[in-house]
C-alpha cells in the first residue's frame, strides 16, 4: 500500500517542518522522522487509528502536537491533513469533498 497526500495536507506539513527547523535546528528532520513513522504505522494497520467520521481516521503523533488524518482508499492511504492537535479544530472536514471528487463520487469517502 502506498500514501499520497492532498495538495493542502503536503502543504501544512512543509510548513510545520519549516517552523521546527527554524525555531531550532535538526527539530524539523525529526518531525519529518516522525511523520514518516506515523504514514508507516498507519500503512501497515490502516484500520487502527481512532475513527473521526466521514471515513477519516486520525493518528496521533509522537513527540509532536500533530494528527495525521488519512483516508484508507483501496490501494492507496490518502493523508488529508497534519493537524496541529490545540489549531483550528475539525477544519479539515472542508476536504472530504475533494475525496469525494477525486473519487467521482458523492457517496461516503
Amino acid at each position: 500500500m502506498n500514501s499520497e497526500f492532498l495538495p493542502d495536507a503536503e502543504n501544512e506539513f512543509r510548513e510545520a517542518t519549516r517552523y521546527y527547523e527554524t525555531e531550532a535546528p535538526g527539530v524539523g528532520v525529526a518531525f519529518v522522522t516522525e511523520v514518516r513513522r506515523a504514514i508507516r504505522w498507519i500503512i501497515e494497520n490502516p484500520y487502527a487509528a481512532v475513527a473521526v467520521g466521514s471515513g477519516i481516521r486520525s493518528k496521533m503523533l509522537n513527540h509532536f502536537p500533530y494528527n495525521i488524518l488519512y483516508a484508507v482508499e483501496r490501494d492507496l492511504i490518502l493523508i488529508v491533513a497534519v493537524a496541529h492537535q490545540k489549531r483550528r479544530p475539525k477544519y479539515w472536514r472542508a476536504r472530504i469533498k475533494q475525496i469525494k471528487e477525486r473519487r467521482g463520487t458523492e457517496g461516503r469517502p
